[in-house]
């Protein structure tokens, strides 16, 4: 697990992009497959979008808030004013 962290934490742009691009692509898909055939590939191409940006957005939101609680924890653990612990 640590090994898929730290690839993640060095590729944090590329990991994001890959993301949007399979969430596009499975949103196109599950769109494709769907009971309606009337709609345009045009219009499934933009629902497909929508989908794929509602998901970069979560996944950009949890990778804030693991980073904000992350920080907090190394700031916690770190002595105050350079003491140490006497």
């Amino acid at each position: 697990m640590e090994g898929v962290q730290a690839w993640v934490s060095k590729h944090k742009l590329g990991t994001i992009g890959g993301i949007w691009a399979a969430a596009v692509g499975g949103s196109f898909a599950a769109n494709n497959r769907s009971s309606t055939p009337a709609l345009k590939p045009s219009l499934r191409l933009i629902h497909a979008r929508m989908h794929a940006q509602a998901i970069t957005l979560s996944v950009l939101s949890g990778a804030a808030i693991y980073h904000h609680f992350h920080d907090q924890m190394e700031a916690n653990r770190q002595p105050i004013g350079g003491l140490t612990g006497r």
